[in-house]
């Protein structure tokens, strides 16, 4: 068998946080020592895609050439990780080896793993890559398994590739359409949650305004019940919505499918996790629950168990609704915009307050432990509700309550009367913006200003007063911030009474 020469470029992507890097992969099939080399900074992953790709190759019938082999990931100073690289390195040897012709995959973006018998596997990221394949006017070509995911995108033209041995067609044929059928998927109605009508009231203000929620009370109370139920009452993604954060779960390797099909994400990561797994981190750096909860809910049960590190670090991407990662080689920016529901118990016993059961705590116990959450936290939260246990006969009676769809309804509206003033997210308003939205009347601006000075309130705290009775009146129908909404507003902020 003689010696194969030649030389091949193949267009590939790598991802860099939640973007989609283009990437070139260039193969020289030269004389010398037989060698399979590929250099690049590509991590283990990637080197390790030189058993893959030869073994791959005669599984399907070509001939791997018994030569010296050098692939080069360009540009070389970019670092490259993910299996990803094993169909663009397969193709580019056997275009560069005279065994598929060129013309096969010109115009092409190329991602895939090969499995051993050459069988193409979808990657974490595919939906990344579609969009960059789509923005740099290319079509892409990956595997047949994730044909669905990548042609939500409208405008691009996916190639799915069962095979290794189906490249000499060009890959399968082409699909392109704008929208993927999936199916719906359930999320808990709160009208299984009995009784807590100012609970109810708070989350309904939350999905409305955008706002964060602390609830606090005795286990059992229901409060992990109230917080799973707040995506329920949340409208439904709209598209820009959809993408955005279907691109971050297909980045942390997550099924896209339920994002996709408007369901509003919910993250409830335990409070043992670590820094990275909340905010992001790791190499390569993979988004964390905050991200994962991007346009959705991020709930924190037993919020003090939390360590203070990893509360602080939800700083900002509550105040400014994205994380940035600074590691040595750059900087990542991942969105987080979320609705964040905490829950508390009083004290570590959770009977403080409790009138059905006796709390063993002492008073400084107390204070230590509702003080682990710290001020800048709690400055960021703006409704803070008491649960208490419902009546046992309520709960056996379980009478029917009003569902998530009325509520979502409600909030949807509510949403719709905001935007429609060519307002923001009202917990996104502060300053001169927040001020001309409230509209006050002077009864109700002597009603906060009498507030504020009684509980010596920072600005902040006054911003936050101010948003929730905005939002309140949005709920009502009201174009102007009334009296009676904002001393609603004032009922929950009692922590600072």
């Amino acid at each position: 068998m003689g010696t194969m020469h030649g030389q091949a470029c193949i267009q590939t992507s790598t991802l860099v946080g939640t973007e989609a890097v283009p990437v070139e992969v260039q193969v020289d099939v030269g004389s010398g020592l037989p060698a399979f080399t590929i250099v690049g900074l590509g991590d283990s992953a990637v080197l390790e895609a030189r058993e893959r790709v030869r073994t791959a190759i005669r599984s399907n019938g070509f001939r791997f050439p018994n030569a010296r082999v050098l692939v080069n990931l360009a540009p070389g100073p970019l670092r490259k990780h993910g299996t990803g690289f094993d169909l663009p390195i397969a193709c580019a040897v056997l275009v560069a080896t005279g065994q598929v012709p060129a013309a096969r995959i010109e115009g092409v973006r190329i991602v895939g793993e090969l499995a051993l018998d050459g069988s193409v596997r979808s990657v974490p990221g595919l939906l990344a890559h579609a969009l960059g394949a789509r923005r740099d006017g290319l079509e892409l070509l990956s595997a047949a398994d994730a044909t669905d995911v990548a042609g939500y995108l409208g405008g691009l033209v996916y190639r799915p590739l069962t095979c290794l041995r189906a490249i000499t067609n060009g890959g399968g044929h082409p699909v392109s359409h704008d929208r993927i059928r999936t199916p719906s998927y359930p999320v808990p109605d709160i009208s299984e949650v009995v009784g807590h009508a100012l609970a109810k009231r708070a989350l309904e203000i939350a999905a409305a305004g955008g706002h964060n929620v602390l609830l606090t009370g005795p286990p059992g109370a229901g409060k992990t019940m109230l917080a799973r139920r707040l995506s329920g009452i949340l409208p439904p993604l709209d598209d820009e919505e959809r993408c955005a954060t279907a691109l971050v779960h297909s980045v942390a390797g997550l099924d896209e499918r339920p994002v996709l099909a408007g369901a509003r994400p919910f993250r409830a990561p335990h409070h043992s996790a670590s820094i990275a797994g909340l905010v992001g981190g790791g190499s390569p750096p993979l988004p964390g629950e905050v991200s994962l909860a991007h346009n959705g809910v991020l709930f924190l049960d037993e919020l003090p168990e939390f360590g203070p590190a990893s509360l602080q670090t939800l700083r900002q991407p509550m105040e400014d609704g994205h994380m940035t990662l600074v590691r040595a080689d750059g900087r990542i920016r991942l969105p987080a915009r979320f609705s964040l529901v905490a829950a508390a118990n009083p004290c570590p016993c959770g009977h403080h307050g409790d009138p059905g059961r006796e709390c063993r705590c002492t008073e400084a116990v107390v204070a230590r432990y509702q003080n682990r959450i710290g001020g800048p936290i709690m400055d960021r939260i703006d409704l803070v509700v008491d649960v208490e246990r419902i009546d046992p006969d309520l709960i056996v009676k379980m009478p029917e309550g009003e569902s998530s769809r009325d509520i979502a309804d409600r909030v949807l509206v509510a949403r719709e009367r905001s935007a429609a003033e060519g307002r923001p997210q009202t917990a996104l308003l502060s300053g001169s913006p927040l001020l001309g939205a409230c509209r006050m009347d002077t009864d109700a601006s002597d009603v906060v200003s009498a507030f504020a000075r009684a509980h010596r309130l920072s600005g902040r705290g006054v911003t936050r007063l101010l948003r929730v009775a905005r939002t309140i009146a949005d709920l009502e129908g009201s174009r102007n911030v009334e009296t009676a909404h904002i001393v609603e507003a004032v009922g929950y902020r009692k922590h600072e009474v």
